[in-house]
């Protein structure tokens, strides 16, 4: 009979607040059956993170917790600070979401992986060298042995995140909590990671806890699940069951919310609205005292497409592929060579004024709503901006044209009032896209714009999106690294890799017959077909 390592009964918690308590988790309950992985999911706020700091005590001190929380049979709730410390990092150990973040920039990687084994098993010297390259090959890290005295900035997004795996596996624990351990990463190696942590439990014989909001990468390795929202678990059961029957409203949501199928292409009347000819962003490398060019880094390297009206160009690829440079070189916001041509006008040609028109008529939505929009200024002053510098109106009108852009992304005019920390990360999302659309632009160019989203505000963000294209004729280039989310919203596309176009054409023909392997490979990382 498979016994529990980890059983949660009744567990409730909330934080003071000045005079009065706020409840952030309901009489939670669920049980973790030895060497199986549970997946705990859900929104921003849904309490899965606030469970897993639970388990060993680690709340902020305002927090007041009732309930149980037994490993191996053993009450955790109550438990003596000591007793605690010779579990966390032990017997139990957390992999965390941002992994830049949880690695100290001051030490090398040697010293924090080699930390927790002075602590638990008080190596030291050289034996503690040994076990900490050891480790790194467990993690499949290249060359450990001259990794030892790198830096957190010096590896890449996926090294660092295997570094984080080798300091939580290096006491052997029983249990492993991984918060979000994939959601900044791109999806080749967020699949790697994913493998990665699939193998190390069956080797080292650990249960496992799993939180994310994504549902594609629950249903590749989850046991059982456990769906939560605004701090409840409103259902859970096998993987099997709750992705082919799910019980619950809300569980049905997040199913539908993923992004499936193709775009039903219209076929109109093809009009160009922007041609791209052998464009190049080479940045030069400088060394030495007179700091002479000694090469370039080629962030885009002589690419050619097309973008016509009322299209979606999807364009694919994981990060430093060159995506983000296309589009800063589109709207002229860095230095590039080749042919740039909108509604059949050079922009490499265009006066100064000539310019400022055409900056009015292609937009750009960033990726972070948060950090795109001014701390200081109100959302009638973010959303109006673009009409203070390219048209002239009386305050009347002015006020009437920033009410009427806010209610058609669906929001109200009496929230222009207020600051963007007032607002949830999809409306945020919303105000920029206002802010965007409010000079009728010809040309939005999305730039990851639904990445720091939970996945049902995506699904709104999108389809919003696709209305406003239907309704103003507009053309965009929808950049991400989701290819299932490409997809779903393009009618062709382009995948970029090392600055190159490596395969290109519409969206169904792409998928259903990719020519290089390089596409190949994020369609099978993706999980779709």
């Amino acid at each position: 009979m498979i016994d529990n390592v980890l059983s949660v009964k009744n567990l409730s918690i909330s934080f003071r607040e000045k005079t009065k308590n706020k409840k952030v988790l309901y009489n939670s309950s669920f049980n973790l059956k030895r060497g199986k992985t549970l997946s705990l999911v859900g929104e921003s706020g849904s309490g899965k993170s606030i469970t897993s700091l639970a388990v060993v005590s680690l709340l902020p001190k305002n927090a007041t917790i009732s309930g149980s929380i037994t490993y191996n049979k053993r009450e955790l709730i109550g438990l003596d600070e000591n007793e605690l410390q010779t579990l966390r990092g032990n017997k139990i150990s957390f992999i965390f979401q941002e992994p830049m973040t949880s690695l100290n920039p001051l030490h090398t990687i040697e010293k924090q992986i080699g930390e927790s084994l002075g602590f638990h098993q008080k190596l030291f010297g050289n034996e503690r060298k040994i076990k900490v390259i050891e480790l790194l090959k467990k993690v499949k890290i290249p060359n450990p042995e001259t990794r030892l005295l790198d830096y957190p900035h010096q590896l890449s997004g996926g090294q660092k995140q295997r570094v984080m795996i080798a300091m939580a596996l290096a006491n052997k624990p029983d249990l492993l909590i991984a918060d979000e351990p994939t959601t900044s990463l791109d999806v080749t190696i967020e699949k790697e990671i994913i493998s990665l942590l699939m193998e190390l439990k069956a080797t080292e014989n650990m249960s496992m806890i799993f939180i994310t909001h994504n549902l594609r990468v629950v249903k590749e390795i989850s046991d059982e699940v456990c769906v939560m929202q605004n701090g409840e678990i409103v259902e859970k059961g096998s993987t099997k069951k709750i992705f082919s029957n799910p019980q619950s409203d809300y569980t049905k949501k997040l199913l539908n919310s993923l992004p499936k199928g193709f775009k039903k292409i219209s076929k109109t009347e093809v009009k160009n609205v922007l041609k791209i000819k052998n464009l190049k962003v080479w940045f030069p490398i400088k060394r030495g005292f007179f700091r002479r060019t000694e090469g370039y880094i080629k962030a885009v390297d002589q690419i050619s497409f097309d973008v016509n009206e009322k299209q979606t160009l999807g364009i694919v690829g994981e990060s430093g592929s060159g995506k983000t440079s296309v589009a800063l070189a589109i709207l002229k916001l860095i230095k590039s060579e080749g042919s740039l041509v909108f509604k059949n006008r050079d922009l490499r040609k265009l006066n100064k004024i000539e310019n400022l028109q055409f900056r009015k008529h292609a937009q750009i939505i960033f990726q972070d709503p948060y950090g795109s929009l001014s701390p200081k200024m109100t959302i009638e002053e973010i959303v109006g901006e673009g009409l203070d510098i390219h048209e002239k109106h009386s305050k009347q009108l002015r006020y009437e044209k920033i009410c009427d852009i806010l209610n058609e992304v669906g929001l109200e005019k009496s929230m222009s009032s207020r600051f963007p920390h007032e607002f949830s990360g999809g409306q945020r999302q919303r105000i920029a896209i206002a802010r965007a659309l409010i000079l009728k632009p010809s040309l939005l160019i999305l730039d990851e714009p639904t990445s720091a989203l939970d996945v049902s505000v995506q699904l709104q963000v999108i389809e919003l999106l696709q209305s406003l294209q239907k309704k103003y004729a507009l053309s965009y280039i929808f950049i991400s690294h989701d290819i299932a989310l490409i997809r779903s919203v393009s009618d062709k596309i382009i995948i970029m890799n090392n600055g190159t176009i490596v395969d290109e054409g519409e969206t169904k023909s792409l998928f259903s017959e990719p020519n290089s392997l390089y596409t190949k490979k994020l369609i099978h990382a993706s999980n779709i077909v």
